[in-house]
C-alpha cells in the first residue's frame, strides 16, 4: 500500500491528487474567463461603473472573481472535501467542493458591493476633474503596496497558503452549511490577502483583461510558489514604484482616463 507524501505549505495536496482537484474548478474559471472577455471587448475601458447598476456589476464581478482565484483555491476546496469525513468521494465530494466554493464566491460578490461604491466615487471624480486620476492613481498603488508589506497580508498569505489547521477546527462543526461557511471563512482570510490587489484595477481598469490575467497570475503564485511570501513583497515593491510614477506618466493609469463619448453596453 502505497502512501501520499505529507502536505506542505503552498502545496496541500500531492500532485496526482491535484490534477483532479484543478480540472473542475478550472474549468469554471476558464468559462468565467470566456465571459469576462467577451464583455470586457465590448466595454472597453473606462472610469468608474461605466454606466452599469449594481446587479450587472456584481454578476461581472463574480466571473472576474471565478476567473482569478478559483485555480489558486482549488486545492484548498478539494483538500477539505476530501479531507473531512469519510463520504468526500464522487458525488459527495463534489456537492462539498461547491459548497465550500459557493461560500467563498459569496464574500467575494459582497467585497463587490465596496469595489462598486469606490470605482463610482472615483468615477464621478475623474469627470469632474480629469486631473484628479493621476492622484487617484498615485493613492490606489500606494495603498496596494503598503498592504502587500503590511502584517494583515503577512497574517491572511500565511492562511491561504497552509490553512489546514484552520480547516481541520470546522470539523467540530454541527454539518448544517458547514462546508458554506467553510468556504466563507476561506473567502474573508482570501480578500484580506488580496484586497490590495484589487484596488489597482481602479487605475488600471476594472474591465482590463490585460491587468486582471496579471493579476489572477500573481494571486496564483504568491499562493502556491515556495517563494510565494518573497514574491509578494517584490509586487509590493512594484506597486510603491509605479506609485511614485503615476503621477506624471498618464499612461500606468488607462482606468482613469475619461472618455469622450460612452462606450455602447451589450
Amino acid at each position: 500500500m502505497t502512501t501520499e507524501p505529507p502536505l506542505r505549505p503552498g502545496n496541500l495536496l500531492p500532485p496526482r491528487v491535484l490534477v483532479t482537484a484543478w480540472s473542475l474548478l478550472v474549468l469554471i474559471a476558464v468559462l468565467a474567463w470566456v465571459l469576462t472577455v467577451g464583455q470586457a471587448r465590448h466595454m472597453g475601458i473606462e472610469p468608474g461603473t461605466m454606466g452599469m447598476g449594481v446587479p450587472l456589476f456584481l454578476l461581472l464581478w463574480l466571473a472576474m472573481m471565478a476567473a482569478m482565484m478559483l485555480p489558486s483555491v482549488a486545492p484548498v476546496a478539494i483538500t477539505w472535501a476530501r479531507s473531512i469525513g469519510r463520504d468526500s468521494a464522487g458525488v459527495a465530494r463534489a456537492a462539498r467542493t461547491a459548497g465550500f466554493v459557493g461560500g467563498y464566491l459569496l464574500v467575494w460578490t459582497a467585497f463587490g458591493l465596496l469595489a462598486y461604491a469606490a470605482l463610482a466615487a472615483t468615477g464621478d471624480l475623474v469627470h469632474a476633474h480629469p486631473d484628479a486620476g493621476r492622484w487617484i492613481g498615485f493613492t490606489a498603488f500606494l495603498l496596494a503596496g503598503l498592504q502587500q508589506l503590511g502584517p494583515l497580508k503577512n497574517v491572511c498569505l500565511r492562511h491561504c497558503r497552509s490553512p489546514m489547521s484552520q480547516l481541520m477546527r470546522y470539523a467540530q462543526f454541527r454539518p448544517w452549511a458547514r462546508d458554506f461557511r467553510v468556504g466563507a471563512h476561506h473567502g474573508l482570510y482570501c480578500v484580506g490577502c488580496c484586497w490590495g490587489l484589487m484596488v489597482v484595477l481602479v487605475p488600471l481598469g476594472v474591465m482590463n483583461v490585460a491587468a486582471m490575467a496579471g493579476l489572477a497570475a500573481v494571486i496564483f503564485t504568491e499562493k502556491l510558489w515556495r517563494l510565494g511570501p518573497v514574491f509578494s513583497t517584490a509586487v509590493g515593491l512594484a506597486f510603491l514604484v509605479l506609485a511614485g510614477l503615476a503621477p506624471s506618466q498618464g499612461w500606468l493609469l488607462p482606468g482613469l482616463e475619461p472618455s469622450d463619448a460612452p462606450m455602447p453596453m451589450h
